[in-house]
């Protein structure tokens, strides 16, 4: 009897479920956007409960994997870092392009709160300015 067959076998039975070092999460969290990421996929509008759970642990596994991998090469320089991740994602075309297309959407975002609260902070001022003028010439 092979020994190594039997844990092989074992793991793959238990894949969907957490080992026992790993950390406890909350199930369920991803239920809905996964549920719509499917049926945009092509899957039926209700999936059954054990597809989404399946995907969820299929997708929780790979963020955790990839955040793992990005710490290790972000250790050697002390800290984490977005430049980790699209560096291991470098060779998968689709999701670099994804993911650099969601930066600098982001980024533009970022810049355009930072114009409209400097605006908003401009109008404010200007109007307790005005209220000012406004009490000081009825006196």
């Amino acid at each position: 009897m092979n020994p190594s067959a039997g844990s092989s076998s074992k793991q793959k039975a238990g894949a969907s479920q957490p080992s026992e070092t790993s950390y406890k999460r909350k199930r369920g969290v991803f239920q809905k956007e996964l549920q719509h990421m499917m049926y945009g996929f092509g899957d039926d509008p209700n999936p059954l409960p054990e597809s989404v759970a399946l995907m969820e642990d299929i997708v929780v596994e790979y963020i955790t994997d990839l955040v793992h991998k990005a710490q290790d090469i972000g250790s050697k320089r002390g800290k984490l870092s977005v430049e980790d991740f699209l560096y291991l994602i470098r060779k998968d075309f689709p999701k670099l392009n994804r993911c650099t297309e969601l930066l600098s959407m982001n980024e533009e975002l970022k810049q355009a709160r930072k114009a409209f609260e400097t605006d908003e902070e401009k109008l404010r001022k200007a109007f307790e300015a005005d209220d000012d003028n406004k009490l000081a010439s009825t006196e």
